[in-house]
């Protein structure tokens, strides 16, 4: 009965991608000018579940397995990178909710279905130890969906009476996201920018913000519940959204060339692109470049679902399949975009060109951390069976 409702829900979720990838070319210029997903819009992602896609399902959640919310993201993302961008980032912060005690899953998720969650896991904030919670100041850049947001959170380094708060033998400090309520947080307009301009990405701050006990989440930490889809790491899984957003950025520039190529004609030409072997080419690669990575992804996150289903966190080999995957496919859109925006000629610079948004947008994906050139360097020692160095 259960795995019944969860592939109507999967559906249904995948349904509501597809209608949103069909409708939002006509949007984006509006949501480009605005700097922001529209409230509207984020109200029909909440509503139809998008943001609460990973959330648990004793919170209300739908609970769907990475790969139906990440065909999901890759969905939208072809229709708008930026709404794709805004969908991915509320959708895995919604991962939070396997973390936080029972009663303040329930109250920023149970009680309110479709509350969008967001935030910035960089530690920015300082939280000191008071009665009955933290006192939080800080300040986050890359706060993306904020204006939309229901609840924020921000990576904060611990402070007691002691000073800093170290943890385990190595000393590390230690982290937390704490999460405020919208009230709480002042949104800076600071996102002015080359690409995504529409996932209104602004700094956000707090001051002398009270936190609760137990409304934080301890970064890297055990989640509280322990099905499946919660052993995969929530870095890996945001790693895995953003390349999932470049991917629907490529494919959205790939159907785009492809209806230029066939109805332009280059200047003193009687044949069209597409007639050219060399554009011919260009495309088969292209198309290469996103369906392997593409796989590619699948295959990983396949293999790790698989891995989960035992019951035990994922294993370091897992987990560097599913960051390489992420990184590929992120830099494997890239060059598609690239190599199409080219093919196109003078045409594609002009503003109502779907190519040179496409171009910008899918740069900007490339500057996220998570799959940023140095984690090829992470990756390559763990494949080289040396200490990565960092986290996976």
């Amino acid at each position: 009965m259960q795995a019944q409702k969860q592939k109507t829900q999967e559906q249904a979720l995948l349904d509501l991608a597809a209608d949103w990838q069909a409708k939002l070319p006509a949007l984006a210029a509006d949501i480009e000018k605005a700097r922001r997903l529209p409230a509207d819009l984020s109200a029909a992602f909440a509503q139809g579940g998008v943001y609460h896609a990973l959330v648990p399902r004793e919170y209300g959640g739908l609970e769907v397995r990475p790969a139906t919310a990440l065909t999901a993201l890759r969905r939208i993302a072809s229709g708008d990178g930026s709404a794709g961008w805004n969908a991915m980032i509320g959708m895995t912060t919604g991962l939070l909710a396997a973390s936080l005690p029972e009663a303040y899953a329930q109250e920023i998720y149970g009680k309110s279905p479709g509350a969008l969650t967001v935030g910035v896991t960089a530690p920015l904030g300082r939280a000191d130890q008071v009665k009955g919670g933290h006192q939080v100041t800080g300040r986050w850049p890359f706060a993306s969906g904020c204006q939309n947001a229901d609840w924020l959170c921000g990576g904060c380094f611990l402070y007691d009476q002691q000073g800093e708060r170290l943890l385990g033998k190595q000393g590390a400090p230690e982290t937390r996201l704490m999460l405020f309520s919208k009230e709480q947080v002042k949104i800076e307009d600071s996102w002015h920018v080359a690409g995504l301009c529409g996932t209104g990405s602004h700094h956000m701050s707090v001051e002398d913000a009270f936190v609760p006990e137990g409304r934080s989440v301890v970064l890297g930490g055990r989640p509280q519940v322990a099905r499946p889809l919660y052993q995969f790491p929530m870095l890996g899984l945001l790693a895995l959204g953003v390349a999932s957003v470049s991917l629907g950025i490529g494919q959205q520039a790939l159907a785009a060339f492809i209806d230029l190529a066939s109805a332009k004609k280059p200047t003193g030409s009687s044949r069209t692109l597409a007639a050219r072997s060399t554009v011919q080419s260009e495309v088969a690669q292209s198309a290469a470049d996103l369906e392997s990575a593409q796989a590619y992804i699948a295959q990983q996150v396949d293999a790790a679902y698989q891995e989960a289903q035992q019951g035990e966190r994922l294993s370091q080999a897992a987990k560097a399949g599913l960051r390489l995957a992420a990184v590929n496919a992120t830099h494997r859109a890239v060059a598609a975009v690239d190599r199409l925006y080219r093919a196109a000629g003078g045409s594609a610079i002009y503003r109502q060109s779907p190519l040179q948004r496409c171009l910008r947008d899918v740069h900007v994906t490339t500057q996220h951390i998570m799959v940023a050139m140095p984690v090829y360097e992470v990756l390559g020692r763990a494949k080289l069976g040396l200490d990565p160095g960092a986290p996976l």
